[in-house]
């Protein structure tokens, strides 16, 4: 969480600067600032707001200087104020810092430097790093020596950028923990938290590993390690992503539009290599165990995975919240863990691969972004290429992802006999078609799904049941529908519902049901009852069915009836209904879509 971005080049690129830090905007949105060198001195501007917001206050894009920093905030360590709010001076006012990540020590280092006179203007944990460094360009002279002296005081994590009057046309860009990420041109180099920010003016990349300092200057960028300053060369990368791809396309919002985008990311995901989805077949195969790891919505992606490797591959994988894991999970030689993330960088994830490979055990991975920690620390890894995701709420990235996982279960069903090679070819088959029906769908269907969440948008709170893989489709679709418009919303497996949940239900208690197709007949007819006992109880029910059930149709107050479509891609357009119901829901309750409260996108502290 959190957006940093530095520029240096030839002339002034206060421009530039301000449209990389709006391209972050979705990793925080608390704040937001910059700090501009300018002849010998340092100009900070910061107040709290969007990007836009904090420009109409403090004109930030009439700074000028050749090299400057910005940073959008999710807060951590202290209050949405203007002081906490990032760049931060030092005492001298000679160096100002940004920061994502954690410093474990701060208040400990606060207390040493408040001994020696030091006042300090916020609540953050940030600051102490400005201030150190200050005292550290007495001692050392040079602000590369400074930095490298400080970083070895901190404790925690951090990607930070730095600049100083003492080296004008410098950016000094450190990685600990935390994502950070060059871009390289001939008019100006960038330092970032992701690509994202850079995509407008460049496609060329260097990924920043732990443990490394970059210095920018207008002319070339040099990257060493911190442990013994040894020079580091790496070649950059060709981002695939282009900048067009990052915008709205014509949508009212980013949530919209990734909404949208899902028939074509799928498409991606179906022509990711067979190979490729085979080898991580074969390691599930040939591993003692195989846990599926990821938190929030990749949590949920995990849960769907473990319904299609019992049923397509005859297979149990445990699926563990990666902020868990280490609390719970016995790995070691012989063990596979997968994690699933979209960004690549999520610290709960991260942390956890770090300790199963510790353990032992082998690591793969399904990640959206090129080039990101998770990519480069697992043994094995798929690439999903859903291209970049804006909006806080994950959609087409966590779809991808669970058509992945199916691909996979096929293909170790086949490996392993638990599938005919002609029930597997109807399986891909079923799959090839599904973006088509998908599009169909979403052009088509829109209206009505809009319809049914302006109808209910009155509602406070709802409760989103499934049975069998359905049950993961219901557990998302409410962590979607309480992110984006703010209302209680319980997921639940249908079969908990008398086992405590119907306490909550009555008149002003809504649900959502999610129906399997008819000819799952036991799993239909346990859906059906549990609607029963709602409605018992005076609870409105609404649903997502297929347009033959009857059944479905004539008990609810409502819903959508979708085309009849194969069991093994109907969950995944009740899951696309579910976004774009809790889409149009927040859209009438007027919330924030593209940018939740109290939410970002990348969650890289722990």
């Amino acid at each position: 969480m959190c957006g940093i971005s530095g520029v240096v080049g030839e002339g002034n690129v206060i421009p530039v600067l301000f449209e990389s830090i709006r391209n972050l905007e979705y990793r925080g949105y608390d704040s937001c600032g910059m700090a501009v060198l300018g002849g010998n001195d340092i100009a900070v501007r910061k107040n709290t707001g969007g990007v836009d917001e904090v420009n109409q206050k403090e004109r930030l894009t009439a700074l000028q200087g050749s090299a400057g920093i910005s940073h959008t905030r999710w807060a951590t360590h202290g209050r949405v104020t203007a002081a906490n709010a990032h760049p931060h001076l030092s005492y001298d006012g000679r160096f100002a810092v940004v920061h994502n990540g954690i410093i474990n020590n701060y208040q400990e280092l606060k207390t040493l430097l408040k001994a020696q006179g030091v006042e300090f203007q916020s609540e953050t944990d940030t600051e102490v790093v400005a201030h150190l460094l200050a005292n550290a360009y007495l001692e050392f002279g040079t602000v590369e020596d400074a930095l490298r002296a400080v970083l070895k005081q901190l404790d925690g994590t951090y990607a930070l950028a730095v600049i100083s009057p003492h080296q004008p046309d410098h950016i000094y860009a450190v990685r600990g923990g935390s994502p950070l990420v060059l871009g390289l041109s001939p008019q100006r180099n960038f330092a970032a938290s992701d690509v994202n920010a850079f995509l407008p003016f460049t496609r060329k990349a260097v990924y920043l590993e732990d443990g490394e300092m970059a210095v920018l200057t207008p002319q070339g960028y040099t990257l060493s390690r911190l442990a013994d300053g040894a020079l580091v060369t790496r070649p950059p990368q060709m981002i695939e992503w282009d900048a067009e791809t990052s915008r709205k396309g014509g949508y009212s919002h980013y949530m919209l539009k990734e909404i949208f985008d899902q028939p074509h990311t799928l498409t991606n995901a179906l022509h990711i290599p067979r190979v490729e989805i085979a080898a991580l077949a074969q390691s599930i195969q040939q591993a003692r165990s195989t846990t599926l790891m990821g938190v929030g919505t990749t949590y949920f992606v995990g849960l769907l995975g473990q319904y299609a490797f019992s049923q397509l591959a005859g297979v149990l994988v445990q699926v563990i919240s990666s902020d868990e894991f280490p609390e719970v999970a016995v790995v070691g030689p012989g063990d596979l863990v997968v994690a699933v993330s979209q960004s690549g960088e999520t610290y709960d994830t991260r942390s956890a691969v770090e300790l199963a490979k510790t353990s032992g055990a082998r690591t793969a991975a399904i990640v959206n972004v090129m080039g990101s920690t998770l990519s480069r620390l697992v043994d094995q890894v798929i690439m999903q290429g859903s291209g970049p995701e804006i909006c806080v709420v994950s959609t087409k990235a966590a779809l991808s992802q669970m058509l992945v996982l199916v691909r996979t279960a096929l293909e170790l069903g086949l490996a392993n006999g638990r599938l005919t090679p002609q029930a597997h070819n109807a399986w891909l088959a079923d799959l090839d078609a599904f973006p088509d029906q998908l599009q169909k769908t979403l052009n088509e269907m829109s209206g009505f799904v809009r319809n049914l969440a302006e109808k209910t948008a009155h509602f406070q709170n709802w409760l989103f049941m499934g049975r069998g893989i359905y049950y993961p489709m219901a557990m998302e679709a409410a962590l979607k529908m309480k992110e984006v418009t703010y209302l209680h919303v319980e997921g639940i497996p249908a079969g908990f519902l008398k086992h405590g949940t119907l306490a909550l239900v009555d008149e002003h208690f809504a649900t959502l049901a999610f129906f399997p197709p008819k000819a799952a007949t036991r799993l239909h007819q346990q859906t059906l009852a549990a609607v029963e006992e709602v409605k018992a109880r005076s609870g409105p029910v609404f649903g997502i069915y297929q347009e033959n059930d009857h059944e479905a149709a004539q008990i609810l107050d409502g819903g959508i009836a979708l085309p009849v479509l194969p069991a093994g891609v109907a969950p995944l357009m009740s899951l696309v209904v579910a976004q774009l119901f809790s889409y149009f829901a927040a859209l009438k309750l007027g919330r924030a879509i593209d940018k939740p409260r109290n939410l970002a996108k990348s969650v890289t502290v722990g």
